[in-house]
């Protein structure tokens, strides 16, 4: 049986619709199509005896596995070194341009002989709807078509394929021999229920991948950015990118659901959905790289988000929700029994039920990428502005009902300072539009609201024995949301008090530059979660507005090491240095990227 790779063991590929994942033995064992967000049709990596995956490897003894990127592009390479030579397999899935109407979605891999002989195998084990489902094969046109569940997919390939049912489900699989010089392909089409299976890909695989690689290198040479860590920088960047739906704008968090945090425990969610809380993050970014159709195409869907007004719940909720879906639809959540989770870590959860939790933090992070947009972009419209407008009236209304916190915690709501906090952000950034633009705003109003919401913080979050803010009013514990303070703009970096908040969210929740989201065993579930990235970025940044340059740049070097083999993150970084959790999460390389921008900018004065 084959051995469960670490979850740090993969490359993502992608074509701005959905991803895959691909071990560094060759087994792609996450892939959902169409979209992010639709049902498996690889899930190796939740449940590798009943998940489906796509393998291709030698098979002859491999002594060593080698995985990297074509330099500045989402094409990702895989080597096979053995006694008896070495082959690469080229991954990638073509992007949809505008002068193609018939595009299809292809998952393509190049098979190529570097030195020696090989002989290869290929197996194809489709299990759509998250392996609730079997597939069935047939020899059809040009190649194989593979059918089950509403799923349509074309196989075809430069060699010869063989249809192998055993009983259970059909597989296809291939067996070729490789020698310095010779390549072999196999292309994996979503088909629609009138498309036949041609070769016609076969024949253009080079021109795909020349396409594919010269989008992705003309993408990367618009950036902006050309600081000191490019190409780390530069590798974030491309998977925020990969992780966007281009139809729609939308940006999810995480392309795969319920990789455990950590390995064994049950915290275990589902992170295909967009997230309003990573909005302010995502414009900061994509921003500050110059990249401007991204921010405004992620604008547009936030601001169809902040313009619906749907849902018996909303006015309980307010008018925005913690997560959305593509479409802008909310979620449910359920377990799914039959798969046994990472490395038996269940349950195996998809939708998520945090879409129906209060959490008052969305608040400041959406208002607050209205405003970057505003600020560096073409400007928001009269309707936008009117929605943010009602916005702001309920958070100037509700800024001090208990919640779920920014962490969504799944016990009894309290009064969390991240949550004051942004719901001030959200407040103190309207006013700022408002009057940079001479746009009708009820100013006396909201800053009323702003400077309560002010006060309470400075007053009910301040513990003066700990000389540090806490984690909840009248509370003992810390934060690491509260580093968000000076980046946010609500204390200076010198102020004493964030100063002392600094050195204790250092002495309890900082391990060698990771940084733990709060005290670890405080949210009442079981197991012991690994350090957060996000938070290890954001302690960067902290240092380097409070000046503490050599500091930062020290723990931002360290942060860079736990990247995996090419440069990505997942949610957590466990005890043992593991990545752990969703894997990769578009939270982090935001993070990674406003830090370097940032420290970059402080180093050079």
């Amino acid at each position: 049986m084959r051995e469960q790779l670490a979850i740090a063991q993969h490359g993502l590929i992608g074509d701005l619709r959905t991803c895959a994942l691909v071990a560094t033995d060759g087994t792609i064992d996450w892939f959902c199509a169409p979209r992010f967000d639709s049902a498996s049709v690889f899930g190796a990596i939740l449940d590798q005896d009943r998940g489906g995956s796509w393998r291709l490897a030698p098979l002859t003894e491999v002594t060593r596995t080698q995985q990297f990127y074509y330099p500045d592009t989402a094409v990702l390479i895989t080597r096979f070194l053995t006694p008896d030579g070495v082959a690469e397999v080229h991954d990638f899935m073509p992007v949809a341009t505008q002068d193609e109407p018939d595009h299809r979605q292809r998952v393509v891999r190049r098979v190529s002989g570097v030195r020696g002989t090989l002989r290869l195998r290929m197996c194809l084990d489709a299990r759509p709807d998250y392996a609730r489902q079997s597939c069935t094969a047939e020899r059809s046109g040009d190649g194989v078509l593979v059918t089950g569940d509403g799923v349509r997919l074309g196989l075809i390939a430069s060699t010869d394929l063989q249809i192998d049912d055993d009983g259970e489900n059909t597989k296809v699989s291939a067996e070729f021999e490789l020698s310095t010089g010779d390549t072999a392909l196999f292309i994996l089409e979503m088909l629609g229920e009138d498309d036949d299976v041609t070769a016609c890909a076969v024949d253009r695989t080079d021109a795909l991948l020349d396409a594919t690689t010269a989008f992705w290198r003309g993408w990367v040479a618009t950036s902006t950015y050309t600081g000191r860590w490019r190409e780390t920088v530069h590798r974030s960047a491309i998977t925020l990118k990969l992780l966007t739906h281009e139809p729609t704008g939308a940006i999810v968090a995480a392309p795969t659901t319920s990789l455990p945090a950590p390995v064994g425990g049950s915290r275990n969610w589902d992170y295909r959905y967009v997230w309003v809380r990573d909005a302010g993050f995502s414009m900061y970014a994509l921003l500050r790289l110059g990249f401007v159709d991204e921010a405004r195409d992620f604008t547009r869907w936030l601001s169809e988000r902040m313009g619906q007004r749907d849902g018996a719940d909303d006015r309980r909720l307010g008018p925005l929700r913690v997560l959305y879906d593509i479409d802008g639809n909310l979620p449910g959540e359920h377990e799914l029994d039959h798969l046994a989770g990472y490395r038996d870590s269940r349950p195996v959860r998809i939708g998520n039920a945090a879409a129906k939790q209060l959490q008052l933090d969305i608040y400041g992070e959406i208002i607050d990428s209205v405003y970057l947009f505003n600020k560096h972009g073409p400007g928001i419209s009269h309707d936008a502005w009117c929605d943010v407008s009602d916005i702001v009236d309920w958070v100037a209304d509700n800024w001090d009902r208990p919640d779920a916190g920014m962490w969504e915690v799944r016990h009894d709501e309290m009064p969390y300072t991240t949550s004051r906090l942004m719901c001030w952000v959200a407040i103190e950034r309207a006013i700022r539009i408002a009057r940079a633009r001479g746009l009708p705003a009820d100013l006396v109003a909201w800053s009323a609201a702003r400077d309560e919401i002010y006060e309470r913080i400075m007053t009910k979050s301040w513990n003066s024995d700990l000389q540090a803010f806490t984690r909840v009013e009248g509370g003992t514990d810390l934060d690491a949301g509260l580093l968000l303070m000076p980046m946010l703009k609500f204390l200076s970096p010198a102020d004493p008090r964030f100063l002392s908040t600094l050195g204790a969210i250092e002495k309890h929740l900082v391990t060698d530059s990771l940084v733990f989201r709060y005290e670890p065993g405080t949210d009442g579930l079981d197991g012991t979660e690994g350090t957060f990235s996000i938070c290890s970025f954001w302690y960067v940044e902290a240092l380097t507005r409070a000046g503490r340059l050599k500091d930062a740049q020290l723990a931002l070097e360290k942060m860079f090491t736990y990247a995996n083999h090419v440069g990505l993150y997942a949610e957590q970084v466990s005890a043992t240095g593991d990545q752990v959790g969703n894997f990769p999460q578009a939270f982090t390389h935001l993070a990674l990227i406003s830090a370097a921008i940032n420290l970059d900018r402080a180093l050079d004065g």
